[in-house]
């Protein structure tokens, strides 16, 4: 239950308040490191370990704030993904510092939704930057994962602000969630999220893919946010996934159109087939108008 001061907290005071919280992680991580110990025993590398990370966001920002707490200036180069992580801090010091990991509430079911969403957004980014050749999908899906992390923060220590925002929106008082958020709570979540990034000094380029930035790599972060946010609230029937798809077509050139639909987690045949002739409509389309300018 939030004091009625924290009610009108602003994102400085959430970030410190959340610097302060001990961060959670998904219970799965948990379990799923004890079958990858029973499985593979001392063949265990820091490749699993990294892979348990980059399937849970919770976990994820807490290896990385805590790898980034110990890098030193000399390396030159910044933490931005799982594996580097790992690597950073060791094997041995992740497994503590799972173990030591409070699990986040399973009944929560707005945390999960936006969980869920978040490690879509990460799975798409991976995808379909392997697609592009990107020089790391990796980082490009970290920035994905940990993108809404405000969001999922708050859902775990005050699910009250992020379920007003979610209630304004859908009473009809509030058209647009980021509207919603501001009304209900005073501040963007996506504010908050930047901001615990900057006082946690989370790596730069981890910030700037997140804030979306006019580069061909944060296009492709802020897409599969996007397009993880319209399949997770409007289903394979979203009218924005065509042209969600279409984009992602004027990122990844030699990537087909069904290829790029079937990233997509559970559509059947005939709900790729839509969006895939919906998205090649819009990219006639758009070639039109090009070619009138």
């Amino acid at each position: 239950m939030l004091s009625n001061h924290q009610k009108h907290w602003g994102v400085d005071q959430w970030a410190a308040f959340l610097t302060a919280h001990d961060l959670p992680c998904m219970p799965r991580s948990k379990a799923r490191l004890l079958e990858l110990e029973e499985s593979l025993g001392e063949q265990l590398s820091a490749h699993d370990l990294a892979s348990i990370a980059a399937n849970d966001p919770f976990l994820c920002l807490r290896l990385l704030r805590e790898a980034e707490s110990h890098r030193t200036q000399r390396l030159g180069h910044e933490t931005s993904t799982p594996l580097a992580a790992v690597m950073q801090l060791g094997t041995d010091n992740f497994h503590k510092l799972l173990a030591a990991c409070p699990e986040t509430d399973e009944s929560n079911q707005g945390l999960a939704e936006c969980e869920a969403r978040s490690s879509l957004a990460s799975h798409l980014a991976h995808k379909w930057g392997s697609a592009r050749a990107d020089v790391s999908p990796d980082e490009v899906a970290m920035a994905s994962l940990l993108a809404e992390v405000g969001e999922l923060l708050l859902w775990s220590v005050a699910p009250e602000l992020p379920l007003a925002a979610l209630e304004a929106q859908h009473s009809g008082h509030s058209l647009r969630s980021l509207q919603a958020q501001v009304d209900t709570c005073g501040f963007r979540f996506k504010d908050l999220t930047l901001k615990c990034a900057a006082v946690w000094h989370l790596p730069p380029l981890l910030t700037q893919l997140i804030r979306g930035i006019d580069n061909t790599r944060a296009n492709l972060s802020r897409l599969c946010i996007d397009t993880a946010r319209h399949l997770s609230s409007g289903g394979p029937g979203d009218p924005a996934l065509p042209s969600d798809i279409a984009d992602a077509k004027n990122i990844i050139h030699g990537a087909s159109l069904e290829w790029l639909t079937e990233q997509l987690p559970d559509l059947d045949e005939e709900q790729v087939a839509s969006i895939v002739a919906k998205a090649g409509e819009l990219l006639a389309a758009r070639q039109i108008g090009r070619a009138h300018v």
